[in-house]
């Protein structure tokens, strides 16, 4: 065997390795500042917009959601999948769906196991629920939203 196909075969996996870690560092970036750009807005439409916490939550929700996916969208997987609106669809339901994992979470927290302090409120909601949500998020962009 020559050296060239020696040398082909490891850089192979080096090369998947390494996109595989700028996809995930992508999807983390562009999640961050959707996240940001959801607690801002939530902040400013319930402070000084005086908005009620739920209509407030969903606004913040939908812009963070369209921030997601145009940053997914011209970053992160913007050689990959197709283009339009079934793909925003695609992209806001796995959203959804991961908000409903962080209630779950919540929920079975606090009132199946009855922890109903403030602190692991914060723990089943914000920790352990978005990390599962997170997970769910980023299979659901990547097999479903934007798949080669």
């Amino acid at each position: 065997m020559s050296t060239r196909a020696r040398a082909s075969r490891t850089e192979r996996p080096r090369k998947r390795a390494w996109a595989g870690r700028r996809e995930i560092l992508g999807f983390a970036t562009v999640g961050l500042l959707a996240y940001a750009v959801d607690l801002a807005l939530f902040t400013c439409l319930r402070g000084p917009a005086g908005l009620d916490p739920l209509t407030a939550k969903v606004l913040s929700f939908v812009a963070g959601c369209s921030v997601a996916y145009l940053g997914n969208a011209l970053g992160t997987y913007r050689n990959t999948g197709p283009k339009g609106p079934r793909p925003y669809a695609v992209f806001f339901a796995v959203n959804v769906a991961g908000a409903l994992v962080q209630l779950l979470c919540l929920a079975v927290s606090h009132y199946g196991l009855g922890l109903t302090s403030q602190r692991a409120d914060t723990v089943s909601g914000a920790g352990i629920g978005m990390a599962l949500a997170t997970v769910l998020r980023f299979w659901g962009t990547r097999t479903l939203v934007f798949r080669n």
